[in-house]
């Protein structure tokens, strides 16, 4: 069993409020929040100077208005712009007209509305193609610095090795999960060497097995993302530690 402090909750609102506001943005959070959530998860990449802010996709194209700002821009990534422009864009008047508007949020503003309201954040490393660990160094050096005075720190996670390697070599003592949509061979051995406190996996992978293994290598167990009752039961049931919900209206943060 892990000795390693988890002062987090056992849920937790996907992108802010999963799919009942624009992901990813101020406005979610604190749709989240009025659900009574007060840890969540986000998707943290950079823009070509190198801001940190909330985008899950590769493109801009499905949760922004990208076409109407600078023509038709199919491919165009977070990465290939400014931050000076990338704040311009509209990234709530795809979910719905009440969100018209809404803009992308960087990782600082989110950190800062957090922090003032006593919220936690699991900030998933999401990085442009090419610059992995630079975006992992770059995640940690914000996040050290933004919560370098909260009581509890954000937990940092990421599918990409390359980034937590960055985040582990420039923030440390910040915490650290491994994300995996399969079991890879080494799942295991990959995380004690980054020094991971978490492994978060697609609720699926999560059995009698695959939970031992996890926990008695000293790792908290986290499941994304669970919207159904029976598969949330399941997971409490087999003993994991958190849960990544969109469904903030149907599961009550206990």
């Amino acid at each position: 069993m892990t000795d390693k402090p988890w002062p987090y909750p056992r849920w937790v609102a996907h992108r802010g409020a999963g799919k009942l506001a624009p992901e990813n943005t101020l406005a979610a959070f604190k749709l989240g929040a009025s659900h009574g959530y007060r840890m969540f998860e986000c998707d943290a990449k950079l823009s070509s100077d190198g801001v940190p802010f909330l985008m899950h996709d590769a493109t801009l194209t499905r949760t922004t208005n990208v076409r109407e700002i600078f023509g038709p821009a199919p491919s165009a990534t977070g990465g290939d712009h400014p931050w000076s422009e990338l704040a311009k864009l509209d990234a709530g008047g795809w979910h719905s007209r009440a969100y018209a508007g809404e803009p992308l949020p960087t990782l600082e503003n989110i950190s800062r509305y957090c922090i003032a309201n006593g919220h936690l954040l699991n900030i998933e490393i999401k990085p442009t193609p090419g610059v992995e660990r630079f975006t992992g160094e770059v995640v940690a050096r914000h996040a050290d610095r933004l919560w370098n005075n909260a009581p509890i720190p954000p937990l940092l996670t990421s599918f990409q090795v390359e980034s937590l390697e960055g985040a582990q070599a420039t923030a440390p003592h910040l915490p650290r999960g491994l994300l995996l949509d399969t079991l890879w061979k080494g799942w295991l051995e990959t995380a004690l060497t980054l020094d991971c406190t978490a492994i978060v996996c697609n609720h699926a992978l999560w059995d009698t097995s695959s939970v031992t293994q996890a926990k008695s290598a000293g790792f908290r167990c986290l499941s994304y993302t669970v919207n159904d009752e029976w598969a949330a039961q399941r997971l409490v049931d087999l003993g994991t530690d958190g849960i990544i919900t969109d469904r903030v209206d149907l599961f009550p943060p206990t």
